[in-house]
């Protein structure tokens, strides 16, 4: 896959590591449609801005209709309400599903076909370590993630044989405002996470993992 030939969306292209993907994709020689619910708050230079709700089907398709030649998508966009999947408020846990699980799966339902048509391409899904280690602080955020990763598996099955490959990106906290919260040790650099997805995407990888942390999750899974 050649980064002068690529046509990529990013979405939640607007601040975060999804700004630092489009950047970085447009240093890297590709063309980009940088997608954001409010695309006037978009300020990455060289881009397209494209307005942008994966939660709103009616957004996707028009997305969709705009950025026809995408070869390809980067999943990047959701949110953190960091509710309890028992004493949270039910709205924000479901807002976690229709983001992460039912947004994402839209978006990807609605440009497949698209990349497929465009002669194949790559799906790259911004997951997390909390699509293995549940805690119950961000109970309602493990569990949209758990359901990603599910996700993710089984798509990446169904799409290879139409010339379609997808990369999972599994990390823990990182330095943006989403994680505001956590101490500054534990984070990590937005600009490092990126680069290493979008080299391990080129690569042909299937899963990214980006941190410590990450890597002795994913070791610790067949033990329980």
């Amino acid at each position: 896959m050649n980064n002068d030939q690529i046509t990529a969306l990013v979405t939640g292209a607007n601040r975060g590591l999804g700004k630092h993907f489009a950047a970085q994709l447009i240093e890297r020689g590709a063309k980009v449609y940088a997608a954001a619910r409010r695309p006037e708050t978009i300020d990455v230079s060289g881009v397209e801005p494209i307005q942008l709700d994966i939660t709103d089907p009616a957004s996707v398709r028009r997305a969709a209709d705009v950025a026809s030649d995408v070869t390809v998508l980067v999943n990047n966009a959701g949110t953190a309400t960091r509710a309890s999947v028992l004493s949270g408020a039910f709205e924000d846990i479901r807002l976690e599903m229709e983001t992460h699980y039912f947004g994402t799966l839209n978006v990807i339902r609605t440009f497949a076909p698209i990349i497929e048509g465009n002669g194949g391409g790559a799906i790259l899904n911004m997951l997390s370590v909390l699509s293995w280690l549940h805690d119950p602080t961000s109970g309602a955020y493990s569990a949209a993630k758990a359901a990603e990763w599910a996700m993710t598996d089984a798509i990446r099955q169904e799409l290879a044989p139409r010339g379609i490959h997808v990369t999972a990106v599994h990390v823990g906290y990182i330095d943006t405002d989403m994680a505001a919260f956590a101490p500054a040790d534990q984070k990590t650099d937005p600009a490092v996470v990126a680069r290493l997805a979008l080299d391990g995407l080129h690569a042909g990888e299937p899963e990214i993992l980006v941190d410590d942390l990450t890597r002795a999750t994913k070791a610790h899974l067949s033990g329980g």
